[in-house]
């Protein structure tokens, strides 16, 4: 591993969902028309012209241009820029009609699958057999999650944790991550979640990673590629949604296989742990089985 390089999101300011809310009411008739479009089709933005615009809320260009500049846009241009910078860094906008229609169970389930497409055509087959060899051999997994990341950290948690002993999450709640990572080594492995919306420490942390002796294993979407000359082994997971909020579908299928990866590599020792939680179960009366 290298140097890790500085990159930080944009500051962009309030978006234009914010603008136009605080707004609405000092707008025309014929500007609120266009602003509600803009809102209902923000996923469409981008295939738009100020014309078309116009021309689909029946309104003037004029009015179009004039909208924009009360947003504080120099023109359509930027606010089609401004839009793709907003959907890259995850803001969750509504967009049109969210009812659950025929319509949009068939575009919910083709992002699905072009975000499941991407996520293992990318991954190479030797790259994935070094990260699953990393993960049976290593004396320790710590696995890192912040915000939408962290649901991700404890599910894997819970697959290894079937399979194999010494696998913790950090930070444990209410806690700093310090004491956690300081005694990290060479035969350790963290598996840091670095999914968009990421929280201010995340930079430092990664930096005070790479800078030790472990190795780190980086899920993230395309905001955190260019971390990826300095970390061990970088896996991509598209997050693209038709919806507002972001889909971690392809990062928990990704975490699937690779857990079962891992139990298929160390079987023998896998049953005999996977039989041994279950008659734990069992005797502490934990879980119903049948």
């Amino acid at each position: 591993m290298g140097t890790q390089s500085s990159s930080s999101i944009p500051h962009i300011g309030p978006h234009i969902g914010q603008r136009i809310t605080a707004q609405f009411a000092e707008l025309s008739a014929q500007e609120q028309r266009v602003a509600t479009f803009i809102l209902d089709h923000f996923d469409d933005l981008a295939t738009f012209s100020a014309a078309e615009l116009a021309r689909l809320t029946g309104v003037s260009k004029s009015t179009v241009s004039r909208l924009f500049r009360k947003l504080g846009f120099e023109s359509f241009q930027v606010v089609k820029q401004h839009a793709r910078q907003l959907r890259s860094m995850g803001v969750p906008l509504v967009t049109g009609d969210e009812r659950p229609d025929e319509k949009r169970f068939k575009h919910h389930l083709m992002r699905e699958n072009d975000n499941l497409q991407q996520t293992f055509a990318n991954i190479d087959p030797e790259t994935f057999e070094s990260v699953v060899n990393a993960l049976d051999s290593a004396s320790r997994i710590v696995l890192i999650g912040f915000r939408n990341s962290y649901p991700l950290a404890v599910h894997f948690r819970q697959q290894l944790i079937q399979t194999r002993d010494n696998i913790s999450l950090a930070p444990q709640p209410n806690q700093s991550l310090s004491e956690e990572l300081v005694s990290l080594g060479e035969n350790d492995v963290v598996v840091l979640f670095g999914f968009r919306r990421r929280p201010a420490i995340f930079n430092s942390l990664l930096t005070s990673l790479i800078a030790k002796d472990c190795r780190v294993l980086l899920f993230g979407d395309a905001t955190v590629k260019h971390q990826m000359p300095y970390v061990d082994w970088w896996l991509e997971c598209p997050l693209d949604s038709v919806s507002a909020f972001d889909s971690y579908a392809s990062a928990m299928s990704l975490i699937s296989l690779m857990s079962n990866s891992l139990l298929h590599q160390r079987l023998a020792r896998g049953r005999v742990r996977i039989n041994a939680i279950s008659e734990l179960y069992q005797e502490l009366d934990e879980l119903e089985l049948s």
